[in-house]
């Protein structure tokens, strides 16, 4: 019996996920990360703690600690491969296993989860959402493909691989004393820091 719940999760941990860890070795992504939280992190106060969630080779917390030195970093990633990277990098608590099977052990200043939203079933996504509220005592970021209506579109030739929504709309009717602080598109043919047109928003607990 698989141990996960969903076959989206079988998907990223097996052959897939070991593909896409491959594509991501990449000195102009991190550049890119880095630019992307500059802007993220200006809004924010006191941020000292951080955990992510499917952090794959954990690019986005390197990115994160070259602009905050002293923050502390955990991430958790399902793919074996990439958490054998994950967990050498110095000073990272790395938790191997599905985002669906995580328990928090304590919560963080800021929780974040970057192209990974829509790669959560459908079904999954309010369990989800609620650990990203237990996880941090008060920011939330959040960086994914928006639609405003949810939408399944296919994926490097794949079906119910990759679904687009309100992610962060969702979370701000779920949760009334969160308070949207800041969004920001990012156009994959930026001159000097692509990204793949994701939009981050960034929360705050009230």
């Amino acid at each position: 019996m698989s141990k996960f719940k969903t076959d989206q999760e079988e998907f990223w941990a097996g052959d897939f996920g070991d593909q896409y860890v491959e594509r991501n070795r990449d000195s102009r992504i991190l550049a890119s990360n880095i630019h992307l939280f500059s802007q993220v992190l200006k809004r924010t106060r006191d941020a000292k703690s951080v955990i992510e969630f499917g952090c794959n080779i954990g690019l986005n917390l390197i990115a994160l600690r070259s602009l905050l030195p002293e923050i502390e970093l955990s991430g958790v990633e399902i793919n074996d491969q990439a958490f054998e990277q994950l967990e050498r990098i110095p000073g990272v608590k790395a938790y191997h296993e599905s985002i669906l099977n995580f328990t928090i052990d304590r919560p963080r200043d800021l929780a974040l989860i970057k192209g990974v939203l829509i790669h959560i079933n459908p079904s999954a996504l309010s369990q989800v959402y609620a650990l990203l509220y237990e996880s941090t005592t008060r920011y939330i970021c959040i960086a994914e493909y928006y639609n405003p209506s949810p939408v399944a579109i296919p994926y490097r030739g794949h079906e119910e691989r990759l679904f687009k929504r309100d992610f962060a709309g969702e979370l701000l009717d779920k949760y009334q004393d969160l308070r949207l602080v800041d969004y920001q598109f990012c156009y994959h043919r930026d001159n000097n820091f692509p990204q793949d047109d994701l939009t981050w928003f960034l929360l705050e607990k009230s």
